[in-house]
């Protein structure tokens, strides 16, 4: 897990607070228990280095619970690269095969359809209830490590900030923190308090006792709204780097901020995103929407202290968002369109879609994705080469280059006659071949289309060196290596980006 906290939990302030709220009833929870579905997901993921390949088949467990309109609501990272689905309710033997109807990889929520509706028999739709407070008492239902029973364990929250969902590795939403364990096969069931849903189990802490993540409703309820249309289109966000730079009085002066404003500055927008027009480095966003923006970056809603962020995350694509910020110490107000503005190089981990590659006189070459940089193993991150390393924390001040939609990597090379003595270009990024500018794997794919004379001549990013490939042997030699190799296709260029 990518948490580092420790909390320290009141006890008694939980019990006294425990005291008051209305106990469950029996009845109650055995309608709660009979909504609670195991589900058990065959799973199967790709081989980053070399897309054409799969991995081993892998098997799953872990809990869902029914919502209104005969669906399942559960976690996305249960049912991620699913092969098989199918699901199971206490006490019942049978077994119902289930599809994914929509699924939410930024913030690990998914909707699970099954055909065949006496599934639903015996069972309830559980509804949603606003945020949880601080110190009460919430109740998890679930399947901890399978099992055949539904677990319900109590828990007090103890917590509830904006944070790093573990499925994407880098989309950050509201959690709700609890010492409820939240153990393997407990991700997707619904914790209740007062009879309704106040959050999905999703994540626990690695390494610390009875502390567990949920996933709270305002999160759900925005990506229920999301899917109304029959698509999913995810969370938005502002596009820009901030910097609490106001703390400095310096600072501010400089920047012509008036002495009692608050606010939070902007150190760059993200290339091609909503805000790239009306936002300047060195503006200094004061409010959103009717929200004051303290020097933390923070604003007051939900009745919470949040990130800015929380107020983008009420919102969906396409809606709008008010900014109110100084300009060398002139007042503004622009109106900004919520759109996902992602940089080109994304942080977050890829799911269900098929890489796309392009493979030609065994090379291979795949867009640079972490999915990619992940291919290194757990250390990953400090086991990649320094380019890579270098051009994921920084990419997004280092690509100048409009018409750029990806990064490419030469992932690797499959070794023949035609490519002896190029490994030593693995794993690097590609600037060019032919002299055509590389931004996205199409390019390459119509570079070697057009030979520099009798050669290819690719150059890489960080290197002055050339890479030259013989292009008439590179055409005799290619449908020999694909077939010696048992690679099916020379490219794949379909997929969602």
């Amino acid at each position: 897990m990518c948490y580092r906290k420790w909390a320290i939990f009141f006890g008694l302030a939980a019990l006294a607070f425990a005291a008051v709220v209305p106990a469950v009833t029996a009845d109650e929870q055995l309608s709660f228990e009979k909504s609670v579905v195991l589900i058990r997901c065959v799973k199967q993921e790709y081989d980053y280095a070399t897309p054409w390949k799969q991995n081993p088949m892998s098997q799953g467990v872990g809990s869902g619970f029914v919502i209104a309109g005969k669906r399942i609501l559960t976690n996305a990272h249960n049912v991620s690269n699913a092969r098989y689905i199918e699901l199971r309710k206490e006490n019942i033997a049978r077994r119902y095969p289930a599809k994914v109807a929509f699924v939410g990889h930024d913030c690990d929520l998914a909707i699970l359809q099954v055909e065949d509706e006496t599934f639903f028999d015996g069972t309830i739709a559980l509804e949603f209830a606003e945020l949880p407070k601080v110190n009460s008492t919430v109740s998890t239902y679930g399947f901890p490590m399978g099992g055949n029973h539904v677990s319900v364990t109590e828990g007090v929250v103890s917590r509830i900030e904006s944070d790093t969902y573990v499925h994407s590795g880098a989309d950050s939403h509201l959690v709700i923190q609890t010492d409820a364990a939240i153990n393997p096969g407990n991700s997707g069931g619904p914790v209740i308090q007062l009879g309704k849903v106040v959050g999905v189990a999703f994540q626990g802490l690695r390494g610390a006792d009875n502390i567990g993540y949920m996933i709270p409703t305002t999160v759900i309820a925005h990506f229920l709204e999301d899917i109304k249309d029959g698509e999913y289109h995810g969370f938005g966000s502002l596009g820009v780097m901030l910097y609490p730079g106001l703390h400095s009085d310096s600072y501010r002066e400089y920047l012509k901020v008036p002495p009692d404003q608050d606010g939070v500055v902007v150190i760059a927008t993200v290339m091609h995103s909503s805000v790239e027009s009306i936002l300047e480095p060195n503006d200094v966003i004061t409010e959103i929407d009717d929200h004051n923006i303290d020097n933390d970056a923070m604003v007051r809603i939900h009745g919470l202290t949040l990130h800015l962020s929380e107020v983008i995350e009420t919102k969906q694509i396409g809606q709008t968002v008010e900014i109110t910020f100084y300009r060398r110490g002139e007042k503004m107000k622009q109106t900004a369109a919520i759109a996902l503005n992602r940089p080109i190089f994304q942080y977050t981990r890829r799911y269900d879609d098929p890489p796309r590659y392009v493979c030609f006189a065994g090379l291979t070459f795949v867009p640079a994705t972490r999915n990619f940089l992940e291919t290194w193993g757990r250390d990953w991150l400090t086991d990649i080469p320094y380019y890579l390393r270098y051009l994921f924390n920084n990419s997004m001040q280092l690509n100048t280059d409009r018409q750029r939609k990806e990064y490419v990597v030469l992932s690797e090379i499959m070794p023949d006659e035609v490519n002896s003595y190029c490994g030593d270009f693995k794993s690097l990024v590609v600037e060019s071949i032919n002299g055509v500018p590389v931004w996205s794997l199409d390019d390459v794919l119509k570079a070697f289309e057009q030979p520099d004379g009798d050669f290819h001549s690719l150059k890489f990013m960080g290197d002055n060196r050339v890479m030259p490939i013989d292009a008439g042997k590179a055409v005799t030699r290619n449908p020999q290596i694909l077939q010696k190799y048992n690679i099916p296709a020379e490219a794949r260029l379909e997929g969602k980006s």
